[in-house]
């Protein structure tokens, strides 16, 4: 526990550290990029949530029991709904800033050392976006051999009141390695390695997976969590997991 709160901690240190000069001009696309993407997310799971609920609902139960059955669920459901939406947004989001997201992590790398990573020619750094857009992919891919079995868990009578409490932590991890790709990127790492050096130091990373998921739903707030993300995340790497 006292693992999850430090790590939980990172992410309050990144946004602390995304106003920072010499920082703050990297994180202005990807906070733009996200404010019109949650905007979506929150349009959509207001607009269609009654829709969702009530396709559910058995129409063959009496009136009575039908409240009964959807007093229980719904805050099941809410959940269900709030971690689903947001954390498929929060994906599309990732993938779109990812680009920018590594020059971000870079300043704030040379902010805490002193030192930056191996610098990339602007001439490179086009030359490798097919790359990192392509390992953008590999981590979606990674995401939806387990998104697909918890989703078909979500849907199974009684045991899915589990549900909401395994997509919460599941989606935690997953923030925790799409954070930590720019910073581990920058250093040459592969979605695979950086896996196995987060499991070294996983209670820190998950905390800050955690704390992220929580804030990402948090209105208003939830428009800048990538900035202060990727460089709570790097402010994690460099000195917890590199190490």
């Amino acid at each position: 526990m006292d693992n999850l709160l430090k790590g939980a901690g990172y992410l309050l240190k990144g946004f602390s550290l995304m106003n920072q000069k010499g920082i703050r001009r990297f994180a202005y696309l990807p906070m733009a990029i996200n404010i019109m993407l949650f905007s979506v997310a929150i349009w959509l799971g207001y607009s269609q949530f009654d829709g969702w609920l009530n396709s559910l609902m058995p129409t063959w139960l009496p009136d009575w029991l039908l409240n009964a059955v959807m007093w229980l669920i719904m805050p099941i459901f809410t959940a269900l709904v709030s971690i689903i939406v947001f954390f498929s947004f929060s994906i599309i989001a990732n993938f779109l800033a990812s680009p920018f997201n590594g020059p971000l992590a870079e300043a704030v790398e040379k902010k805490l050392t002193g030192q930056a990573p191996p610098s990339l020619s602007f001439q490179q750094i086009l030359k490798d976006t097919p790359a990192v857009l392509w390992n953008e992919l590999k981590k979606i891919k990674y995401f939806l051999l387990w998104i697909v079995p918890l989703f078909i868990f979500s849907w199974i009578p009684v045991v899915n009141i589990a549900a909401p409490a395994l997509w919460f932590v599941f989606s935690g991890w997953m923030l925790t390695l799409q954070y930590h790709d720019y910073p581990m990127g920058n250093h040459q790492m592969k979605f695979p390695e950086q896996r196995e050096k987060l499991k070294t130091q996983r209670s820190l990373a998950l905390g800050f997976g955690l704390a992220t998921l929580a804030v990402t739903m948090i209105p208003v707030v939830n428009f800048i969590v990538i900035p202060a993300a990727v460089a709570g995340a790097t402010a994690l790497y460099l000195e917890k997991v590199k190490v």
